[in-house]
């Protein structure tokens, strides 16, 4: 074969490697999420992501991995009030659940600059404020330590045909974001509810969902996935954690948070923006609004039926047992 071949060959290679468009299972009837043009979504692009997700190698001192943060069964919460970074620094706010973040406009709970997952993936990457994963001004490691796995580089080679299989940060941040963008959780009793299953509700979860929505908490935890995307504030700010202020250096944007969104909240504590609820009822109460105590397990039991087993359970969202026909 003339060299001149070569490198077209290796191109249709690594085009036929990276495999069919990705096919989102989604119940009749909804609409995928959104994706970027730059990062179209792909099974080589999320397999890659997956094992990314798991990977302790993402830290400065390999101890830490995005799923040591976020745990499946806890909804992809941590169930700490907050957790500490690398380093020891203490964590500053508590870590939020990740069920269908791909429709999220805003991704964090006060930076509304933060709009995609591939941005996303910087804050506990690179953060400083505060260190998680503490590879700031480490980023010449990220390709150093995943290329000299031969698996990795045959992933990445797979999951970027149009980059040339490239490892840093920038592919690295469009994989974990492919990945996360499967976590979709919409099969939990209230979600089978909407589908017309009869019997899927419990008659005090009916009860509080009426509740939920009468005592105004849908003004605020709206839409599909309970959140408005907006910032508010509901107790005092403190000094510890300035919320929206931080970024937008607004006196009146002390103590606003974005509304958390409510999948799977039952699993996802402790509560609130710092972890200081430690029961979901102790969150509830704290809304301010006069409940009877049947009101408050009316919506308890209602917050409840969001919780999706399927979604805390699926394989396809757990740690990888092999890569490139190997076990890990």
């Amino acid at each position: 074969m003339k060299p001149a071949r070569w490198p077209l060959l290796l191109a249709t290679l690594l085009l036929i490697g990276a495999g069919r468009p990705w096919h989102w299972d989604l119940p009749l009837g909804e609409a995928p999420p959104p994706v970027p043009v730059g990062n179209a979504m792909s099974a080589a692009k999320v397999e890659l992501g997956r094992r990314l997700f798991y990977d302790a190698d993402l830290s400065a001192n390999g101890t830490l991995s995005c799923a040591g943060c976020h745990e499946q069964h806890r909804g992809f919460a941590d169930g700490n009030r907050t957790r500490p970074g690398v380093h020891g620094d203490p964590g500053l706010r508590n870590v939020p659940g990740l069920a269908n973040v791909a429709w999220l406009p805003r991704l964090t709970m006060a930076d509304p600059a933060i709009t995609s997952l591939e941005a996303q993936v910087a804050v506990p990457l690179l953060g400083e404020h505060p260190v998680e994963m503490g590879m700031k001004g480490m980023e010449a490691e990220l390709p150093r330590r995943l290329g000299a796995d031969a698996c990795y580089r045959r992933m990445f080679a797979r999951a970027f045909p149009d980059r040339r299989g490239r490892i840093d940060i920038s592919t690295v941040s469009a994989a974990l974001a492919a990945f996360e963008r499967t976590l979709i959780s919409l099969d939990s009793p209230y979600d089978r509810d909407r589908r017309g299953q009869a019997g899927a509700l419990s008659m005090s979860a009916q009860q509080g969902a009426h509740l939920f929505a009468d005592k105004g908490c849908a003004s605020c935890h709206a839409g599909r996935d309970f959140s408005d995307g907006a910032y508010h504030r509901l107790e005092p700010a403190t000094a510890a954690d300035q919320g929206l202020a931080e970024k937008t250096g607004l006196t009146s944007d002390a103590g606003r948070f974005r509304t958390p969104p409510l999948r799977n909240v039952a699993v996802t504590g402790p509560w609130w923006h710092d972890g200081s609820a430690q029961t979901l009822d102790a969150a509830i109460l704290r809304h301010g609004q006069k409940l009877t105590d049947a009101e408050r397990i009316a919506i308890r039991a209602f917050l409840d039926s969001l919780t999706d087993p399927t979604f805390l359970a699926d394989p396809r969202f757990a740690m990888p047992d092999e890569a490139c026909g190997k076990k890990l």
